[in-house]
C-alpha cells in the first residue's frame, strides 16, 4: 500500500469517527442497518464533518483542511444546471482516480464502505453511494434560467 493511500485511509478513518461523533443518536435510538442506510444518514455520518450538515463546505473540520471542502449544494450550478450523477458517483466512490477531481484530501469512500460493511458486497457499496448521490441531487440550489 502506498504512503498516499495509507494517508487517505487514515483521513477516512478519522473523518468517519468524527462523523459518528457529530451524528451520534441518543441512547436507544435506532439507526438504519448499514445496507439500508438513507442518503441523509450516510451524509451526516461520513460527509458532514467536512462539508457541514448544510453541505455548503462549512463542517467543523473544514477550517483545518488544506483545501476547503466544496459547497455540494452548487454542483448543478457549476455544471450549467445539470447534476452530473455518474461523475458525482465516481468522485464519492474514489476507487477509480478521476482527472480534475483535485487533491487527495477526500477519502476513497468506496474503500471505506468495503472495509466497514458487514457484508462485503459490491451491491451494498453501490447502494450506499447511490443513496448519497440521490441525497446530493435533492440538495441542489435552484439554478436561474
Amino acid at each position: 500500500m502506498t504512503a498516499t493511500r495509507t494517508h487517505r485511509l487514515g483521513i477516512a478513518a478519522a473523518l468517519t469517527f468524527a462523523g459518528a461523533v457529530l451524528t451520534s443518536a441518543p441512547l436507544g435510538a435506532q439507526t438504519p442497518p448499514p445496507s439500508a442506510a438513507s442518503g441523509d444518514y450516510l451524509f451526516r455520518t461520513y460527509c458532514a464533518s467536512c462539508h457541514g450538515t448544510s453541505a455548503r463546505g462549512d463542517g467543523p473540520l473544514a477550517d483545518a483542511m488544506r483545501t476547503r471542502p466544496a459547497d455540494l449544494t452548487e454542483i448543478a450550478k457549476r455544471n450549467k444546471g445539470v447534476f452530473p450523477r455518474e461523475q458525482v458517483f465516481r468522485i464519492i466512490d474514489g476507487r477509480q482516480p478521476m482527472k480534475g477531481h483535485g487533491g487527495n484530501d477526500m477519502p476513497v469512500w468506496g474503500d471505506v464502505f468495503a472495509r466497514s460493511s458487514q457484508v462485503r458486497d459490491e451491491a451494498v457499496i453501490t447502494a450506499r453511494i447511490e443513496a448519497l448521490v440521490r441525497h446530493l441531487e435533492a440538495l441542489q440550489a435552484r439554478v436561474a434560467n
